[in-house]
């Protein structure tokens, strides 16, 4: 019985430890490194910020960091599908920090706009594959 506890004490720890584990926009370098996974690019970018490309099961991750955190990140299928709107969905609402989101269309590109307006979303081609991009707004422009 000592043995199915202690096996049942380490399964809910990894589960939690699992589900707690989640990165979004404004979190720190370190943070989205050990959520997004495995660093497939780094680059420096002409305005010094620095562009992170991460895969993880079957996301690409793009994240633009400055100042040591996460300003804009690009949702991508590693096979270059259309995320489902279930997806897009999570994916808004990781990005909520209490706040609701809106749609906001216009005729080229799925938009939508954070209640609290410090963020934006679209939804769109980026690099030749449909992708949603969450990214902060500076000053929370209308």
């Amino acid at each position: 019985m000592t043995a199915m506890k202690n096996c049942l004490v380490v399964v809910l720890s990894i589960l939690a430890a699992s589900s707690s584990v989640s990165a979004n926009l404004g979190d720190s370098a370190d943070k989205i490194e050990d959520s997004y996974g495995a660093i497939m690019e780094r680059r420096l970018r002409d305005d010094e910020t620095v562009s992170v490309l991460y895969k993880q099961d079957r996301y690409l991750y793009l994240v633009i960091f400055a100042n040591g955190r996460s300003v804009s990140e690009t949702y991508f299928h590693v096979k270059g599908t259309d995320l489902s709107e279930k997806e897009i969905t999570r994916f808004l609402k990781a990005n909520a920090a209490g706040a609701t989101w809106a749609p906001d269309n216009t005729a080229e590109e799925r938009r939508f706009k954070r209640s609290d307006r410090k963020a934006e979303a679209t939804y769109g081609k980026v690099k030749g594959r449909p992708a949603l991009t969450v990214r902060e707004l500076r000053g929370g422009k209308p």
